[in-house]
């Protein structure tokens, strides 16, 4: 087991915009990563097995529900921690960063942002703690990209809800205790339920032979006629509003995550490099060695400043839907290509398990997809700058 080594790329000296809260936060979940993930990772994405003696560490260090007010558990913090923690936690593992980003955005902010005070007060310190897990409920098997296409639905049966459907493509339903799910009503609004394992009629089955993502859990969501009490519904909001408000801040975590792959990628490179001897001297001495190193440490940089600059603007509440989405397609896109451009720097040592490189590039062709893909970023920029949507 090779010891973590890891040192943080920061050519703009960007430490100099946190507060020393940022720093601290950022660091403690840096050093978490190094003793706790760091050591077990590559075992448990050979074994496609979630590690899930990471949560109390999660929790610890704040990775579940940072900007969550300290009433509900949450440590009270603001954007820019939490897309610090992120960083670290993806640094160490995208899947274990997919765990938490679930959690933050896509479980803890609904029930925050959308629910009663009893569901907050119920569910969101258990979240908190790591003693209750959950998921989140959009995708179905036909409808992707085109969530507003949904088939999931629920009926009023007078003393409750009766749900049918299916969702795939889930981080953390295997385990899950509770799910956020999107269905339509009978007039064919889409509404935010809070489903709990247990409940009859409710399944969630694990998806397997994964190449991507294998340290995650993922699965699907499935419902028979599964009765959802009354109070289960979250009221604030309704529409396709309302989880693509949730979808904002997890892909403004990914924006910041992705960036700790790519470290994690440049960092593992660079150190190669200098030990690396062919023709008499360290590779690192070699022209296109150092292209591809000094590329990467530009493109790292542009992501820093990219992901801080809408930090400073989510604290604000001035950063739009667009802006999300374009800082998570870069940020991401610059991360898969260093890790491909730094598995090349490392040859055939870059495929093997020893260097974290393989595993981050197959996460990021997960990463690159999920949360929007690719290409509907690129045409979320596309409408908002021409004002003419070309989603069909």
């Amino acid at each position: 087991m090779k010891a973590d080594q890891f040192q943080a790329p920061d050519y703009y000296n960007l430490d100099d915009l946190l507060s020393d809260e940022h720093k601290m936060v950022r660091d403690a979940a840096r050093e978490w990563v190094k003793r706790e993930v760091s050591p077990i990772i590559e075992e448990a994405a050979q074994k496609a097995e979630f590690p899930k003696q990471l949560i109390n560490g999660l929790a610890d260090i704040g990775a579940f529900g940072p900007y969550i007010p300290e009433e509900y558990g949450g440590a009270g913090l603001d954007q820019i921690s939490y897309g610090l923690i992120m960083q670290e936690i993806e640094r160490g593992d995208s899947g274990v960063r997919s765990t938490a980003s679930v959690q933050s955005s896509l479980v803890m902010y609904p029930i925050f942002k959308y629910g009663t005070e009893e569901q907050k007060k119920k569910y969101l310190p258990k979240l908190a703690s790591g003693e209750m897990m959950g998921c989140f409920g959009l995708t179905e098997p036909d409808h992707g990209s085109n969530p507003g296409g949904m088939t999931t639905n629920f009926k009023d049966k007078g003393d409750h809800y009766l749900l049918n459907g299916a969702k795939m493509w889930i981080s953390n339903a295997p385990f899950a205790d509770i799910a956020i799910v999107w269905a339509k009503n009978e007039e064919g609004r889409i509404h935010g339920l809070i489903v709990e394992r247990g409940m009859e009629g409710f399944t969630t089955p694990e998806t397997h032979n994964k190449w991507s993502l294998r340290a995650s859990a993922t699965g699907e969501l499935v419902f028979n006629n599964v009765k959802v009490p009354k109070e289960n519904l979250m009221p604030e909001k309704s529409g396709l509003g309302a989880p693509l408000g949730c979808l904002d801040s997890a892909r403004y975590g990914i924006a910041w995550g992705a960036i700790g792959a790519a470290m994690d990628c440049y960092d593992t490179a660079l150190r190669y490099a200098k030990e690396r001897e062919q023709f008499g001297k360290p590779i690192a001495g070699f022209q296109l060695q150092q292209k591809k190193l000094a590329e990467m440490i530009t493109e790292i940089t542009k992501a820093q400043l990219l992901a801080w600059r809408l930090g400073v603007m989510r604290n604000e509440g001035t950063a739009t839907s667009a802006q999300i989405s374009m800082a998570k397609r870069n940020n991401v896109e610059m991360a898969i290509n260093i890790a491909r451009e730094a598995r090349q720097i490392l040859g055939g040592m870059g495929i093997i398990g020893e260097y974290s490189i393989m595993r981050h590039s197959m996460n990021l062709e997960s990463v690159i997809t999920y949360e929007g893909t690719h290409d509907i970023h690129l045409l979320i920029t596309g409408a908002d700058i021409t004002g003419i949507p070309a989603f069909q």
